[in-house]
């Protein structure tokens, strides 16, 4: 399926649109209904562009039927949204996302050799080629745990000196790389570990008009962390990045942010206060709406406050 013919656009036209106006588009991942339901509404509220990412463990949790009847259904058709396979960890992975209409595909080789990483990429963005699919290549290991698919116990700096050879090896259009975010809810260890934007800025300068991305650069709001413990729930010391942070990297080309652990703590926040304060409910639409409105009420946080997206679609 060609994903022009779901209202999709691929993120070459929204990067460059992102670094000559100094915001970044916000990379959401969802799971099912209620989580797409939610980045679209926060979108089309903010009149934000958006990317819908997908890991490659969502995309067999829902499958890929289910998954593009979703986005069918979801008629899109305001020209600023792509879908996204978030870390495809080999050809065979992004090449099966291209080949069911997605418009953008990331090949994560950040594991491996430099040399075999600049082949396996390269691999990918040939291919990509021949449907004008746009190709988000890694370089640098971010540690902690998306998924099971994405997760590592070392943090690599992404090397500066790297980032121009890697780029015109593999045409890729796009660069994730590492300055200290990691995934999952753990992402810092005290208030005082900051980004490296040392090394931001010394690969801005290399590549200063090369679209780059930032992973695992989620908020961690406490308030939501909060309200999950205060009902149940038993999430300790987690700590995510300073909005401050992330917005001063969006100023220095960043023009993507990608964003996972916030949703899925708004979500589990507002079941569990809602099946708390209610425990007589048992209808799934009720608490399910809760908890939507809870997670466009953060997308739209982010939106309007750390990417700075707000307005920037095209009309």
């Amino acid at each position: 399926m060609n994903y022009k013919d779901l209202g999709l656009v691929n993120t070459k036209i929204m990067f460059a649109d992102a670094l000559k106006r100094k915001y970044a588009i916000p990379a959401f991942n969802f799971y099912n209904m209620e989580t797409l339901k939610s980045i679209l509404d926060a979108s089309e509220n903010t009149k934000s562009p958006v990317i819908l990412a997908v890991s490659e463990s969502a995309l067999k949790y829902m499958g890929d039927d289910f998954l593009m009847g979703m986005i069918s259904g979801a008629k899109i058709k305001s020209k600023n949204i792509a879908l996204h396979l978030d870390h495809g960890h080999s050809f065979e992975s992004c090449k099966h996302a291209i080949d069911i209409g997605f418009s953008s595909v990331m090949f994560d080789g950040s594991e491996l050799p430099f040399s075999e990483n600049v082949k396996q990429t390269k691999k990918v963005v040939n291919y990509a080629k021949k449907f004008n699919v746009s190709v988000e290549a890694e370089l640098g290991t971010l540690s902690g745990i998306e998924d099971e698919n994405t997760k590592s116990d070392k943090n690599i700096y992404t090397n500066p000196s790297d980032v121009i050879n890697f780029v015109h090896e593999t045409d890729c259009d796009s660069l994730a790389i590492a300055i200290g975010t990691s995934h999952g809810a753990y992402k810092r260890n005290n208030s005082s570990e900051k980004l490296r934007f040392d090394i931001l800025d010394q690969i801005a300068q290399k590549l200063p008009k090369f679209p780059l991305v930032l992973h695992g650069s989620s908020n961690i709001p406490q308030n939501l962390i909060k309200i999950i413990n205060k009902n149940g729930g038993k999430i300790t010391d987690a700590m995510g990045i300073p909005a401050a942070q992330v917005r001063r990297a969006v100023s220095m080309n960043i023009c993507k942010v990608n964003v996972d652990s916030d949703a899925r703590l708004a979500f589990t926040a507002a079941i569990r206060e809602s099946l708390f304060k209610k425990p007589e409910n048992f209808d799934p639409r009720k608490y399910l709406t809760v908890a939507m409105n809870k997670m466009t009420e953060t997308y739209i946080h982010e939106i309007t406050e750390i990417m700075n997206s707000a307005g920037k679609a095209k009309k």
